[in-house]
């Protein structure tokens, strides 16, 4: 069984680098990337991905409230990974606040990425470990 994941980040570097990780792992299906969080949510209605790796940051909509309004639709089995490079505890409890699944930041090894979206994809939680610290702190 693939996971079908949506990339969604405003800088096409970091896009592309995703794609190259998890286009190398045979359990996961990239169906698509998008710019910013208004993007992200119109793919993800029209891709039914299983998992969106969601930027914090981006124009128009950001992740988070992407995130919010992606996951307020009833019918919706889609699981959201919060992906970013702000360590900020703000961001951590707005995200989970937002429904996200997940929480891991941009210097994550790619392995520790691979195994993330597997996480989430199954219906369990996620979070850095330097985050999962502060949060029980």
């Amino acid at each position: 069984m693939t996971t079908r994941v949506l990339i969604a980040d405003d800088q096409d570097l970091v896009r592309a680098g995703l794609r190259m990780i998890l286009d190398a792992e045979p359990a996961i299906d990239v169906v698509g990337e998008a710019t910013d969080g208004r993007d992200a949510l119109e793919k993800a209605r029209l891709l039914h991905p299983d998992v969106v790796l969601m930027d914090i940051r981006m124009p128009e909509l950001d992740g988070l409230a992407a995130t919010r309004l992606l996951l307020e639709t009833p019918d919706t089995t889609t699981r959201v990974l919060i992906l970013t490079t702000f360590d900020l505890d703000e961001y951590v409890y707005e995200a989970l606040l937002a429904g996200a699944s997940g929480f891991l930041l941009k210097d994550s090894p790619p392995e520790q990425l691979i195994a993330g979206i597997a996480v989430v994809a199954r219906g369990d939680a996620l979070l850095a470990p330097s985050v999962t610290r502060r949060v029980i702190e």
